[in-house]
């Protein structure tokens, strides 16, 4: 018997933090499907190939190796035995990814992996079509959502840490593109599943949105 919780919802909105803090507070295991699609689309950068480029893609795809493990406390991100947890996180990336999580191929090869992964066991799975796509009868299903701009300020100061030099007018542009092509793009468009609960954390804080979304999971975990 399983438990899952979809956390589901566009970049910025914290999702990844705050799924991060509910696994280790409810005892699930984490799995951050957009580190898996940065992951192909880091591979692609690497090989010089476009998103038009299919047949290239369908290759890269064949012979990918993408592990996600938690190690010393922190999540790390394997492609192909090589750690890249910074590298899928660069605005390089960022820049890419919605375009290559857009394309059939890759939600085909990605959704059947993310379903075997979360079989059997109690898990939180964030990413932008858990609760419609990947698992639609999870127990629990949350959509985060916030304003483009705080969403925006949220990446710039990441990035800010991370010492990446964009600025927040460049940050917006690409979080308002990228928006755009997850919402409208074909296949697994980025949209709240009609049994979701929506979350807005635009002026919420970290602990408050962790807060609201474990007292769903223990009601549901009572029933």
């Amino acid at each position: 018997m399983s438990f899952v919780v979809a956390i589901d919802g566009p970049a910025g909105t914290g999702k990844g933090t705050i799924t991060k803090i509910l696994a280790e507070r409810e005892n699930l295991l984490n799995i951050d499907t957009g580190a898996m699609y940065r992951c192909v689309a880091l591979e692609c950068l690497n090989k010089n190939i476009s998103s038009k480029e299919e047949d290239k893609i369908k290759e890269v795809l064949e012979n990918i190796d993408i592990k996600l493990e938690i190690i010393d406390g922190n999540k790390k991100v394997f492609l192909n035995g090589k750690d890249v947890s910074s590298e899928i996180r660069t605005p390089e990336v960022d820049d890419v990814v919605a375009v290559f999580a857009a394309l059939k191929c890759v939600r085909d090869k990605m959704t059947p992996i993310q379903r075997k992964i979360g079989e059997g066991k109690d898990v939180i799975m964030e990413g932008r079509d858990i609760g419609t796509v990947v698992f639609p009868d999870a127990d629990v299903k949350i959509y985060l959502d916030c304003s483009l701009e705080e969403r925006a300020k949220r990446r710039y100061d990441q990035n800010k840490e991370k010492g990446i030099d964009e600025s927040y007018e460049e940050v917006l542009a690409s979080i308002i593109e990228r928006h755009k092509l997850e919402t409208e793009r074909e296949i697994a468009p980025l949209v709240k599943a009609d049994d979701a609960t929506l979350v807005d954390t635009t002026n919420m804080t970290i602990e408050e949105v962790v807060n609201y979304i474990e007292k769903i999971i223990n009601k549901k975990r009572m029933k």
